[in-house]
């Protein structure tokens, strides 16, 4: 085995080398040699003796027999003593990279780009092609495992090295199936996996067959290297077929096509499996596409609960007959009548899941480290009660299309909760992904407008800045002097709450807007007040999944009576928390408690909130002993 070393100190440029042949190795049929090289200055250094530092040593390897060894230049002292290799070094590497910094494993990137985006925050970075045999199997010496940013790798090459003893995660199996797209889809359909209906073209007139037993609009599609809008059209009629085949390139590229898919979302799911095949599924999020590339997700996705379920069961089993470890990216179509259908599955991390650096316990790209590396998995739940990602993308050539860029960015930055993600890629194109900026909040509905602040360029208000969590609604005005109690206790713990006049009986249509759009305004507990027959409370908790407390106001007759019983008299699994008649007070008080369950500055409050309490009747107590009965009502009188 050939070894080489290299030491080197500041200022240095000339080479000092020596070689040998070690005596120690007993196997005869591999021809070794170690060499070392020793920068020397090639100008007089004028420097004190304690300016100088030791000479950092390089080792590196390479060998004419057939086995892949490892040549360590030092002891690993992070998380994990694995060296990770990523075939591939643009932004998701880089993410990787940013990741792997958290728990100091070390990640070396193959890349052919020198300043590639992973280039300045790798251990190593290797100038080469990720798709050239020789470059990956020598690539592959300085890992303990490799894995893939991208999925247009060499995959005879990791299966060539898979029987060597490479480590390699996900497997080459699985990179061999994701590559061409109809495989995946005939994988996938061997395994119960709901998709669209597909067929395999060669020809034009199979093209006309398949248009006459899917119908039109029918997707025609690439079988390999189709990613990010490329590799996909549409032809709408029969008379379109030849067109769109001509834009893929021609039949000899390799097509099939799709039947329809009569989507009202697209969802994704990002799963990550251990070692041990373990899954974990972060929530499913809804992307929305602009010119067919990703343009912002949603997280989660404003759809019902059973619909995330079956979202999450359908990406489960995808990547659960898939081999390897790491994280997996399942895009899926949301029909019409509530079907899921699968679309696609990239094996590794995934613009759909650019959002949980901020937004979950634990991003996607520590997890496919984790994962990797066999390392416990990561929580992959969100901390964040919404959030919001969107592609920062070129939208023009050149020096302008920075400028425009940067401008973007200077609005993100004025935007509470917004964490830009810059590249750093040498070169401005259109439609080519730039960076990325996440915005997490209260609530889907505010991370949306402030979005749109960004996006738009317009104004971002103080007076708004701040989502309310409590609202506080009431059939009438005649209510607000009793309702504004409530407001006081939430002004006093700093709880942003609103006012609103919303009638059960008189705006029915405004009563059911608000229930039906609360939770997705940042809204968290709503009080409502009511007199008379009390609708109010009751038909709000039938609409909304947020807690309601009912307060009974009092009238004109019954004494409020008849609030009370008509807000505390609500069918089985219709919830509505009740106080004593006019208590608008304690209302506001247990709003606080619920918010506080999640929020440990409003328990604190509370606790203090208690305690003053507390001294207030100990001090009532202590004067009424200290002063007598007669003398303590009559200071309460004058």
């Amino acid at each position: 085995m050939l070894q080489s070393a290299r030491a080197v100190l500041p200022g240095q440029t000339t080479t000092l080398a020596f070689a040998f042949k070690p005596s120690h190795y007993s196997s005869t049929n591999i021809t070794s040699s170690l060499t070392f090289y020793m920068d020397q200055p090639s100008f007089p250094l004028k420097m004190k003796q304690k300016q100088l530092q030791q000479p950092r040593i390089f080792c590196q390897a390479s060998s004419h027999d057939e086995v892949s060894v490892r040549s360590d230049e030092s002891p690993v002292h992070g998380v994990s003593e694995i060296v990770v290799g990523v075939l591939g070094g643009g932004q998701l590497g880089r993410m990787l990279c940013q990741a792997a910094s958290q728990l100091a494993i070390k990640v070396v990137v193959l890349d052919p780009q020198e300043n590639c985006p992973a280039s300045s925050l790798s251990y190593h970075h290797m100038v080469g092609s990720f798709d050239d045999s020789a470059t990956v199997e020598e690539f592959a010496k300085r890992c303990g495992v490799l894995t893939v940013e991208i999925e247009h790798v060499n995959v005879a090459t990791l299966e060539k090295l898979e029987k060597q003893g490479v480590d390699c995660q996900p497997k080459a199996s699985t990179i061999r199936i994701i590559q061409d797209k109809y495989l995946q889809k005939v994988h996938f359909s061997q395994h119960g996996i709901p998709l669209p209906e597909f067929m395999q073209i060669d020809d034009l007139e199979g093209a006309k067959k398949a248009g006459e037993l899917f119908g039109y609009p029918l997707m025609i599609k690439s079988r390999r290297l189709a990613y990010d809008g490329r590799g996909n059209a549409v032809a709408k009629s029969e008379e379109e077929l030849p067109s769109a085949v001509d834009a893929l390139g021609g039949f000899h590229r390799g097509l099939y096509v799709e039947k329809w898919a009569p989507f009202v979302k697209e969802l994704a799911v990002i799963v990550v499996r251990g070692r041990d095949n373990s899954i974990s599924c972060y929530p499913v999020v809804e992307t929305i596409h602009r010119d067919n590339i990703c343009n912002i997700v949603k997280a989660p996705a404003d759809v019902k609960w059973k619909i995330r379920e079956h979202a999450t069961e359908v990406a489960s089993n995808a990547v659960n007959s898939l081999e390897g470890a790491g994280v997996f990216a399942v895009e899926l179509f949301l029909t019409e009548d509530g079907q899921i259908l699968l679309n696609e599955v990239a094996p590794r991390p995934h613009n759909s899941g650019h959002h949980t650096i901020e937004s979950c316990y634990t991003s996607q790209y520590e997890n496919h480290l984790r994962a990797v590396v066999g390392l416990p998995l990561g929580n992959p739940l969100m901390k964040t009660p919404a959030a919001v990602m969107y592609n920062v993308l070129g939208e023009e050539e050149g020096e302008l299309g920075f400028q425009l860029a940067h401008q973007l960015i200077k609005r993100a930055l004025s935007i509470p909760g917004a964490t830009v993600h810059w590249y750093d890629k040498p070169e401005m194109r259109k439609q080519r992904k730039m960076g990325h900026i996440t915005i997490v909040g209260p609530s889907l509905g505010k991370v949306e407008s402030n979005l749109a602040i960004i996006v738009e360029g317009k104004k971002l208000d103080d007076k708004i800045a701040v989502a309310p969590r409590v609202g506080i609604i009431m059939g009438s005005d005649s209510d607000l002097p009793v309702m504004k109690s409530a407001a006081e206790i939430l002004e006093m713990f700093g709880v942003p709450y609103e006012v609103r006049i919303v009638s059960a009986h008189r705006t029915p249509e405004l009563m059911f807007s608000y229930a039906k759009s609360a939770d997705k305004l940042g809204i968290q507990v709503i009080i409502a007040g009511a007199g008379g027959a009390a609708h109010l409370p009751g038909m709000v908790a039938a609409l909304t999944p947020l807690p309601v407390i009912g307060v009974p106001v009092r009238g004109s007759t019954l004494d409020g009576v008849d609030s009370l019983l008509s807000i505390v008299q609500m069918p089985r699994g219709v919830p509505v928390a009740t106080v004593a008649v006019n208590n608008a007070t304690n209302a506001g008080l247990l709003a606080v408690r619920m918010l506080g369950v999640a929020d440990n500055n409003l328990l604190s409050r509370m606790s203090q909130y208690q305690e003053d309490q507390k001294e207030i009747v100990l001090k009532k107590g202590d004067k009424l002993e200290n002063h007598g009965w007669e003398s303590y009502l009559n200071k309460m009188s004058s």
